[in-house]
């Protein structure tokens, strides 16, 4: 708690006062760009990677990136979608996994959550990934294992955005798009899905990003060089 309470010192007097100006303005109200879902793990932060300043990204986090199906469960995840979209106007949702997670060890290994019942109970709603992973992955191992089910993941989470009917419209109407990315936390690198490669490519600077759509990832290691 020390490093958190002298955090807020530090962001009272160094930061907020700096931008105070910019602050009181978002006091009327927020117009984020995108809707950024993303794990709840405390290694990944969506303003970090991004540079996004208050009131530019709306954030959902959970264990793993999961996006139930539309009435699958009520709860946060499709009340934040739907105002998101329906009350905020954001153009862009982009569901972000990452490199080393958790959620996606245990779904490879589920034995792994006897004592986490709770854990277990969440991690259900992946099972159209574990299906996928045990159907046509079984081949892969290690690392290469992991990065099929965090990619794949990230899809899945897509098809189920596609379910809710606030996202269903804007997609309809030209006004949505939605995103795929994983970023690595051994590298910094953020990746995109890539529609017309079929994998997940690293961002390039300046590039106008292609809509995700439905499709599988393929694994076959990067199909060009990381420009600095």
């Amino acid at each position: 708690m020390k490093k958190l309470i002298a955090g807020i010192h530090h962001f009272r007097t160094n930061i907020f006062g700096p931008k105070k100006k910019e602050f009181r303005r978002l006091v009327a109200g927020q117009s984020p760009v995108a809707l950024f879902v993303t794990c709840a793990d405390s290694r990944l932060n969506p303003n970090l990677i991004t540079q996004a300043e208050p009131g530019d990204i709306f954030i959902l986090r959970n264990a793993g990136n999961i996006v139930p199906p539309y009435g699958a469960v009520f709860g946060g995840e499709a009340a934040t979608i739907e105002y998101a979209v329906a009350v905020l106007g954001v153009r862009d949702i982009i569901v972000c996994g990452h490199t080393n997670c958790g959620a996606m060890h245990a779904l490879l290994a589920p034995g792994k959550l006897r004592e986490l019942p709770a854990v277990g109970r969440w991690l259900e709603q992946t099972e159209v990934t574990r299906r996928i992973m045990r159907e046509n992955y079984a081949h892969l191992r290690g690392r290469e294992r992991e990065l099929a089910a965090i990619e794949e993941n990230v899809l899945v989470q897509i098809e189920n955005l596609r379910t809710h009917p606030a996202v269903a419209s804007g997609l309809a109407s030209g006004k949505l798009d939605l995103h795929g990315w994983l970023f690595e936390l051994e590298t910094g690198i953020v990746n995109a899905y890539d529609p017309v490669l079929g994998c997940f490519d690293p961002i390039e600077r300046d590039e106008v990003l292609r809509p995700t759509v439905a499709g599988r990832a393929r694994h076959r290691g990067r199909r060009r060089p990381v420009k600095e």
